[in-house]
Order: structure tokens, then C-alpha cells, then sequence
């Protein structure tokens, strides 16, 4: 006996005919699908590995160097606004010291100020944070709430 590719169905109380829920696949149908997945992965990867290995070595090196050079650029502008933030906070602990307030005051200033641009949308801080420079706290903004949270 074989099983009839027919199947009768009554209709729905409101006219309409159900649809019949196709069969669920076999393991096999399964594991094949999910091999097939699998080998248009590889294929994905070996094509862009392809491209890859297409290029000139000398293309190749140039990117690495422009990489290299874009790392040294932040690293450098990082050591930078390191060294701005210091000074700044200095100059900021010492005119708090000849006012009579401690460092702690000049610190929960500071945080107060920092989450205000973070928990606004028009502070800029008086006008000293360009609209790029905006954007691009924007951008961080969960990652900086995290730092400046006041605990």
C-alpha cells in the first residue's frame, strides 16, 4: 500500500479551505539541507579568500600599511587629548583650590557636566562641543553612560 498524495479536507464554518501543513522533513532531508547550508558558507569564504589572494601582494601591503598608519594617527591623537584632559584638570583642581573646594568637588562638577551631554539632546556644554564633535558622542553614547555613570 502507498500512502495517496491526496489529502480531502472539510471546509472551514466560514467557507474557507485550510491549508494542509506541509510534511516535516526527514532527518536526512534535514541534515542534508543543513550541509547544503554549510557548503554555501565555505564556498562564501573561499571566494572572498579568492579575492583576497587575486590582489598584488603589493595592494595588499599598502592596506596594511595604511591600517598601520591610521593605528599610530589615533594612538598619537590619543596621547594627546590625554595630555589636554590632565592639564585641563590640573588648571580645573587648582582655581577650585584657591575658591576653598577639594578635588572631589571639581570631580562631581565634572560628572554632572558629562551627564548632561549624555542625557540631553541640546547641551553642548555652553557651546565648547562643535556639532561634529556631538555626533560623534551621539554615537557612543551607551558606551559613555557606562563610564560617567555617578555611583
Amino acid at each position: 500500500m502507498s500512502s495517496s498524495l491526496i489529502t480531502i479536507v472539510q471546509p472551514n464554518p466560514d467557507g474557507s479551505v485550510p491549508i494542509p501543513e506541509a510534511p516535516a522533513p526527514s532527518a536526512a532531508e534535514q541534515a542534508q539541507a543543513q550541509l547544503q547550508q554549510q557548503a554555501e558558507a565555505l564556498q562564501q569564504r573561499l571566494q572572498e579568500m579568492q579575492e583576497l589572494l587575486d590582489k598584488p601582494l603589493s595592494a595588499i601591503l599598502a592596506e596594511h600599511d595604511k591600517a598601520l598608519e591610521s593605528v599610530a594617527a589615533w594612538d598619537a591623537f590619543g596621547a594627546m587629548w590625554l595630555l589636554a584632559q590632565r592639564a585641563m584638570r590640573r588648571v580645573a583642581v587648582d582655581l577650585a583650590a584657591a575658591q576653598g573646594l577639594d578635588e572631589a568637588a571639581v570631580v562631581a562638577r565634572a560628572m554632572a557636566h558629562a551627564n548632561a551631554v549624555l542625557n540631553s539632546e541640546d547641551e553642548d556644554l555652553g557651546g565648547s562641543i562643535a556639532p561634529a564633535q556631538m555626533a560623534h558622542i551621539a554615537r557612543h553614547k551607551a558606551y559613555l553612560r557606562k563610564q560617567f555613570r555617578q555611583g
